[in-house]
């Protein structure tokens, strides 16, 4: 690959999972595989019990450091063991999901949607550095 190449999607970066608490006692049940208007995947270290009502909450980063709380009750329909030892798959309907539900899958579309940089600057070379030769390129790539 030569300079003149440039990525133009941007990636993104998950700095962390979104982790999902119980609501009363505060301890985690696990993290969010995939979420829904009307549901989620939770991915735990142990199996949930299907057919039980879980109160659960999520702390998201909010501004100035300090964190929001969503607060929603979900149904367990089914759950089995991961493909990964020791992780856990758990379907959630939501039991009327809070308004915030939408804001946050809006808001997670749009920081993992792969959009094209509005303006890609030119590569540049320093100065007084002419481009490589097709020829001498092309000797690179054949290991000469």
């Amino acid at each position: 690959m030569n300079m003149l190449n440039q990525r133009s999607i941007q990636r993104h970066q998950l700095p962390y999972y979104l982790n999902v608490f119980n609501r009363f006692t505060d301890k985690p049940l696990g993290f969010i595989g995939n979420l829904s208007e009307t549901g989620l995947m939770l991915i735990s270290p142990y199996p949930m019990m299907t057919n039980a009502r879980f109160d659960m909450r999520l702390k998201i980063p909010g501004q100035h450091g300090q964190l929001r709380f969503i607060d929603f009750s979900a149904t367990c329909r089914w759950s089995r063991e991961d493909v990964t030892p020791g992780s856990f798959d758990s379907g959630f309907v939501l039991n009327t999901p809070p308004s915030d539900i939408r804001n946050m899958i809006d808001a997670l579309h749009h920081y993992f949607s792969f959009r094209p940089m509005l303006s890609i600057p030119p590569a540049r070379l320093p100065h007084g550095e002419a481009p490589p030769s097709r020829a001498a390129d092309q000797d690179r790539c054949h290991g000469v």
